[in-house]
């Protein structure tokens, strides 16, 4: 940007300064975002997008408040212990068992149709938005938009936007009405505009797929919908909680290591009540808080509920909440201080000295999942070591 030494211009940059302080997380729309603006305009204009949805993006502005939040999702910002305890508060179960109370033959006919339980319905319910109360307040053209311009996930967000534009085309809802997430999710469950265009129902049959209304229908069937397309496999579990034998391998564990459960109550798998695994359907292992937090067992259901929210721990918490919804136990295993025996800062520490080596364990936030695993063993590969996947303080010495 050109520097200008003028009074003029001084006092026109102090103008823009105190706009932005005195309008927090909504800063007025630079030029660059301006133009930014006008061109993707023009590149929806020339896919079609009508004038009444071009003119609402006009409107948008620049949140700078939707970059902070996007930077920083609860799923890795929290303990799995914290996200678990909010996830399955005794305040979500209740709230939980009053949507079933209340909604009993819509839940039972969204049920019948798409073949996902109620209650896990109702758990991405309590989870995306406490059952309606809280479904964001942001424009959702502005939201995408400024997180389109801001670039980290540029391709994404341009794409977003551009379904966005299409279901205002469609006529579903007004622009005043598209209101959401900080990343530009919608409605009692959160849809993003690709979900909503790709399986968004109108349940009720009154002639739009409104999501946005104070009536949940058209969302709960919505997102049975979504899972049903994604895969969503009858009467089998999203997962169970196991214990693991003394001396267990734990190079057995991960999700790209299935089995079939009899196979795994052969090696000494239990559920939490010490019985024998048995039957013929396959599972794997996750070891979410290390081999000394909860253990689980996880099956189809568990990848397609991933399809829904990528974070194992936004998972773990709506399958939770929704075993408890229908009559589940609490989750058996406490929690270790030091989830692998490592500190945060441990952790924190592998991951980046695994990036630091081109093994791509993800963002250094101590949240060792299945990504950092899968470098470990990457990385144990390449030295010629055993690979387990298994994060330890050994481990962290050796990449000093």
């Amino acid at each position: 940007m050109p520097q200008h030494s003028t009074l003029f211009s001084r006092r026109m940059a102090m103008a823009t300064l105190t706009a932005a302080v005195v309008m927090p997380g909504r800063v007025l729309a630079d030029s660059g975002f301006s133009g930014w603006l006008s061109g993707f305009s023009s590149k929806a204009r020339s896919a079609g997008v009508g004038t009444a949805a071009l003119k609402a993006l006009g409107r948008a502005e620049y949140l700078s408040s939707a970059i902070k939040s996007d930077r920083r999702p609860a799923e890795t910002a929290r303990s799995l212990q914290d996200y678990i305890a909010s996830a399955a508060s005794s305040q979500r179960i209740k709230g939980g068992q009053r949507a079933l109370a209340r909604y009993p033959t819509l839940l039972k006919k969204i049920e019948r149709k798409y073949g996902v339980p109620k209650e896990v319905i109702v758990a991405i319910w309590g989870m995306e938005s406490s059952f309606g109360a809280v479904r964001g307040s942001a424009s959702v053209l502005s939201t995408l938009a400024t997180l389109a311009y801001e670039g980290r996930r540029r391709d994404l967000f341009e794409a977003e936007l551009m379904a966005a534009l299409r279901i205002l085309s469609s006529g579903d809802v007004s622009p005043s009405r598209m209101k959401g997430s900080y990343a530009g999710a919608m409605g009692h469950t959160q849809f993003m505009p690709s979900s909503y265009l790709a399986h968004a129902q109108d349940f009720n049959r009154d002639g739009a797929r409104d999501i946005w209304s104070d009536d949940p229908t058209d969302a709960l069937a919505s997102t049975a919908a979504y899972l049903r397309a994604k895969g969503w496999t009858k009467g089998q579990p999203w997962a169970i909680e196991v214990r693991l034998p003394d001396g267990f391998d734990l190079a057995l564990t991960g999700r790209i290591y299935p089995r079939r459960l009899r196979d795994w109550g052969k090696m000494g798998v239990t559920d939490t009540d010490g019985r024998a695994l048995s039957g013929a359907d396959s599972g794997a292992l996750i070891l979410p808080a290390g081999p000394k937090g909860p253990i689980f067992m996880i099956f189809q259901n568990f990848h397609v509920l991933k399809t829904y929210n990528y974070a194992d721990s936004y998972v773990i918490g709506v399958g939770h909440l929704s075993d408890r919804l229908a009559g589940g136990r609490a989750i058996q295993a406490g929690y270790p201080s030091k989830p692998w025996g490592m500190t945060s800062k441990e952790r924190q520490a592998l991951q980046k000295r695994l990036n630091d080596r081109g093994f791509q364990a993800g963002r250094p936030d101590g949240v060792i999942g299945e990504k950092g695993r899968a470098a470990i063993r990457a990385y144990e590969k390449s030295r010629g070591m055993p690979v387990t996947g298994v994060p330890s303080i050994q481990l962290l010495a050796s990449l000093s």
